[in-house]
């Protein structure tokens, strides 16, 4: 067995492509392999800035002979099917088998040498690599067919044991020969082979392996910070950056002006990481740290001085514009910032940023006064709704995008405004992901809670619901983030009537109506003296002069984007909506989508904290014996009762049998006990009501005939049946769960 190795060369490869172009060679290079029947042993890959490489092990001298079979059409298909198989195989007519009325056809291949299979596939590899982002250079670049690299291609070394494969692929052509660390060692370096690479590249500079880079960079790094009395601040992605960035990484300190520590820590650790690649430091108090630490391509003469004196300069403007826009953004106070959001388009079918800050202010006010959020006071959460997005518009937030919310608290605490008022400005996005900290601050709760719910309801008037892989405006995100607030907070919160809030909702629809009068025109504008519009009973009536303008109508004439349809409530495709994320939701925390089923087909159920009540109880019911065993009888009834249904023209006799009283007085007993518990929402003690029927219905079925000949008996039996059905469907409709 052989070893090969491939070197593809080229300019320097971005960091952010580099691992997966090394995991894309390596699989392109086994599928190619795979079909001349090679299949190596064990691929090593690696990557650097200016390389990909792999070692295929294991590999033979040549590939066996392989005997392949093909199915072929019947033997009475026309001439032409026929041919068609002849020509695909290869083959004669002779040459095929009659296997019961179908033709099969056996081809033979050779062995070939696997020299020869690999100076097949290293060009269709090449040719084949699915780069991102990929260029065509020099002459060749002038047509279309030429070769696409991610940045042009100066090298291949293509090595099968000793013996140099023969590649050429356009301009270039498989050697023996290398390049080392571009200032260390860039001379040629003779490659004798697979067992040699690694380390003939080692010593001319250049760490081939990204994982070795990576730890390189993180224990040096560390060791840097921890001889100035520093930490580092742990940031996996950077450590992969650097490795991306170096063939050779040597991590070295530096330190900046503390004077620059005035600024928000966040701003300048996004300063230091996106803008400069250097990692942050934390002093051994816990706080940041006037210091960095960048990772040189090269081992300085000097120690690394210059290359850390040029940093810091670099460093100092960066850290001077940031202190600059800090200073400037709190010349303007936050309300006076806000003013400009009617400048920002939020989406051209619902108006500007400012229209959406005034619906979130309204719904989040309403959701305090309503006692849905409690502990908020209602105008510190409508002040706090108003300043929300106002950071938007400052300059430092035009730099770092990330920082919005982040900067709006910190302007609003400078500003004096109150601490709930700038939390809640700072937290409102939250939560953004699955491991996001879930607010539970009272005021940011409402701004966080209304900010989500106002983009869903939004979103769904215009028909704009995320569809298959397709979520452009985050709306699963929002439907979880909002889950969680509720779960978290145990808000009381039920869905149907906050979307119906009529002042709320009837801003939302506002803004779709004047979005279609800026895009259509209707001949009306809002300083037009006859035009105004008035709140009747909580729902917008525009009126033209005296005469009432029929939105519906009008939407339906006019010849605007039909996925505005005033007609149609969002509110049900909205819940449904929720109902899907909240099985995602759950099944990630270990609960059954079925149970969550069988809890909301009993309709109406739209608060959250009792829904997940009522299906926790169930899935701690439904694993138990009493559980399981009420299941299976709860299931044979609905059977029995599909097939024959309760006639109210019979009058049921009276329980001729003792199992029968016995369900009968059961009955009577677990009803009320189990309806009185779940409107007090002890939903175990429901089910612990309920548990009572299970030894009643299974001694009623072992020795009671329902389809009895006589219709009395029969009608009572389908009753007492029926009376089992509804009694567990107000729990849970136990028809949804499986098994």
């Amino acid at each position: 067995m052989t070893d090969f190795l491939l070197e593809l060369r080229c300019e320097e490869i971005p960091a952010r492509m580099q691992l997966k172009a090394s995991e894309d060679l390596a699989r392109l290079f086994t599928e190619e392999l795979a079909r001349a029947g090679l299949k190596p042993a064990a691929i090593d890959s690696f990557v650097t800035p200016r390389r990909l490489a792999l070692v295929a092990r294991g590999l033979p001298l040549e590939t066996a002979a392989v005997s392949e079979e093909h199915k072929g059409p019947r033997t009475s298909a026309p001439p032409q099917a026929l041919e068609g198989f002849l020509r695909k195989t290869g083959l004669t007519q002779d040459q095929l088998e009659d296997r019961d009325g179908v033709w099969f056809a056996v081809v033979n291949k050779p062995g070939r040498a696997t020299m020869d299979v690999l100076a097949d596939a290293v060009p269709a590899v090449i040719r084949a690599f699915p780069w991102p982002k990929a260029m065509r250079w020099g002459v060749a670049s002038q047509t279309t067919e030429s070769l696409r690299w991610v940045r042009p291609l100066q090298g291949i070394v293509a090595i099968f044991g000793e013996q140099l494969v023969d590649i050429a692929v356009e301009h270039v052509r498989s050697g023996y020969a290398t390049l080392g660390h571009r200032f260390h060692h860039p001379g040629a370096i003779t490659i004798g082979g697979a067992d040699d690479y690694v380390e003939k590249l080692r010593a001319c500079h250049v760490i081939v392996s990204h994982q070795e880079r990576q730890a390189i960079i993180a224990a040096k790094a560390a060791q840097a910070a921890a001889a100035h009395g520093y930490t580092v601040i742990e940031d996996k992605g950077l450590v992969a950056e650097n490795a991306g960035l170096t063939e050779w990484p040597v991590p070295l300190l530096g330190d900046f002006d503390p004077a620059f520590l005035e600024v928000p820590p966040e701003v300048i650790q996004l300063t230091l990481r996106i803008n400069q690649k250097y990692f942050v430091l934390r002093d051994a108090a816990g706080k940041l740290a006037p210091a960095f630490i960048c990772t040189a391509n090269i081992e300085a003469k000097d120690g690394g001085a210059a290359i850390i004196a040029g940093n810091r300069k670099v460093l100092a403007a960066r850290l001077s514009d940031a202190r600059f826009f800090w200073e400037q953004d709190r010349k303007t106070a936050l309300a006076d910032h806000a003013q400009k959001l009617g400048r920002i388009t939020f989406h051209e079918k619902l108006g500007t940023v400012a229209d959406k800050v005034e619906r979130v202010a309204k719904l989040a006010r309403w959701l305090v006064e309503e006692g849905i959020v409690k502990g908020a006071d209602a105008d510190l959460t409508e002040q706090a709704a108003r300043l929300a997005k106002a950071d938007l518009v400052t300059e430092m937030v035009g730099e770092f995008p990330e920082l919005q919310g982040v900067m709006g608290g910190y302007y609003a605490r400078a500003e004096g405004l109150p601490d709930a008022v700038a939390d809640a400005i700072r937290d409102h996005y939250k939560p953004v992901g699955q491991g996001d900290d879930v607010p539970t601050a009272p005021v940011t709760v409402a701004v966080s809670l209304a900010d989500k719910l106002d983009t869903l309801v939004a979103f769904f008037a215009i028909n704009e619901p995320p569809t298959g892989s397709k979520d452009p405006f985050a709306l699963r995100r929002a439907a979880l983030s909002v889950l969680r607030l509720v779960e978290v907070n145990k808000l009381r919160a039920p869905l149907k009537s906050i979307f119906h809030h009529s002042h709320w909702y009837g801003l939302v629809m506002s803004s779709l109506l004047d979005s279609a009068r800026k895009n259509q025109g209707m001949g009306l504008r809002a300083e037009d003296r006859n035009f105004r519009e008035e709140y009747e009973n909580g729902k917008r009536v525009l009126y033209y002069a005296d005469t009432v303008i029929d939105v519906s109508d009008w939407i339906r004439r006019s010849s605007y984007d039909d996925s505005i349809n005033f007609e149609n409530d969002p509110v049900g495709a909205l819940l449904d909506f929720f109902a899907d994320r909240l099985k995602v939701q759950q099944r990630e925390a270990g609960v059954r989508h079925d149970l969550i089923d069988a809890v909301f087909a009993l309709g109406g159920e739209d608060d959250l904290v009792r829904l997940l009540a009522r299906v926790h109880a169930l899935q701690s019911f439904v694993a138990t014996d009493d559980g399981a065993n009420l299941l299976a009888g709860y299931k044979r009834a609905a059977n029995i009762l599909k097939k024959e249904a309760v006639d109210p023209a019979i009058v049921p006799a009276a329980p001729s049998e003792p199992a029968e009283a016995a369900l009968l007085a059961a009955l009577d007993a677990a009803e009320p006990l189990a309806a009185r518990a779940v409107t007090d929402e002890r939903f175990a003690d429901a089910m612990a009501a309920l548990a009572t029927l299970r030894a009643p219905i299974d001694a009623f079925f072992e020795s009671v005939t329902v389809n009895d000949a006589d219709p009395a008996k029969r009608g009572a039996r389908l009753a007492l049946l029926d009376r089992v059905r509804a009694a567990v469907h107000g729990v849970a409709d136990f028809s949804k769960i499986t098994g």
